[in-house]
Parts: structure tokens; C-alpha cells; sequence
């Protein structure tokens, strides 16, 4: 049974791992259900409640974040309210429309040409435009960072307490 236990664990940190960067799963809160299944069936791992009740708020504040970093990214590099709103458009058109086709490309090109089209259909130039979708690239890729982070730490925790 302790084998079956671990072994489901695994599957939950690498499907985790896998939708950090593929959609529509969230990768650290999956990841972290692999140390509720430690905590609540083998008797060898017991996590403090505290740890696991932090370790559950970051995960879920990671798998939001991640939204929002994208979208700082887009203004911060000087994309306006249209390129935002691209940007996030096109998060949501890539994430639900694009995968299919594209597949995990979606989630990079779905931002990036969503802040570059509502950059240009606002009037901006084409400079202010590719800019603002460069923005829009830099933050998925903090926000693709903290998630892999953040998931091989409780990958860490999770193989940490089995041995």
C-alpha cells in the first residue's frame, strides 16, 4: 500500500511539473496535493499543519501570480491599457483556442501577439507594439520560473519526508 501511496504521489509532482507549463492545470497546487496524500495516508511523513496551510496559500498565490506577472511584464515595458488588455486576451484566446493547434506554445504566443495586436489596433507604432509583447514574454517567463521554483521545492519535501 505504502508503495501505491508514493508511487500516486509521483504522478501528482510530475503531472505538476507538467502543467507548470502546459495549460489549463494548475502546476503547484497539484504538485502540493502529492504532500496532502503524504500527510493524510503514510504514517512515516507527518508535515506540521502550519507548513502544510503556508505551503497551500503559496501554491495557490504562485498559480495566481502567474496570471498577473504577465501582465506587469506587458506594462512595464511600456505597453499601455490596450496592450494589457492584448495581453490578457490573448493569454485566454491561447490558453482555450490555440493549445489544440499549437499546443504549448500557446501560453507564450497568446500574450506576446495579443499585447502586439491591442498595442497596434490602439494606434500605437509598431516599436511600442513589439515592445510591449516582449513585456508580455519576460513576464510569463518570471511567472514560469516561480512555478518550477516553487514545485521543485515541494518535490523536495515530498521525497525529503519519504527518505
Amino acid at each position: 500500500m505504502e508503495a501505491l501511496i508514493i508511487t500516486f504521489g509521483i504522478i501528482l509532482i510530475i503531472v505538476g511539473y507538467v502543467s507548470c507549463v502546459l495549460p489549463p492545470l494548475p502546476g503547484p497546487p497539484i504538485a502540493f496535493l502529492s504532500l496532502l496524500l503524504l500527510h493524510f495516508t503514510y504514517e512515516k511523513a507527518q508535515f506540521s499543519i502550519v507548513l502544510l496551510v503556508i505551503l497551500g496559500i503559496i501554491s495557490i498565490s504562485v498559480t495566481i501570480l502567474d496570471n498577473f506577472v504577465t501582465i506587469w511584464g506587458t506594462h512595464k515595458f511600456g505597453g499601455t491599457k490596450a496592450g494589457v488588455r492584448g495581453s490578457v486576451f490573448g493569454m485566454l484566446f491561447g490558453i482555450f483556442i490555440l493549445t489544440p493547434f499549437i499546443g504549448p506554445f500557446s501560453v507564450i504566443a497568446g500574450p506576446f501577439l495579443g499585447a502586439v495586436v491591442g498595442e497596434l489596433i490602439s494606434g500605437q507604432n509598431v516599436d511600442i507594439a513589439f515592445r510591449s509583447g516582449v513585456g508580455s514574454f519576460i513576464g510569463f517567463i518570471l511567472g514560469l520560473g516561480l512555478k518550477l521554483i516553487f514545485t521543485t521545492y515541494i518535490c523536495y519535501t515530498f521525497f525529503n519526508a519519504i527518505f
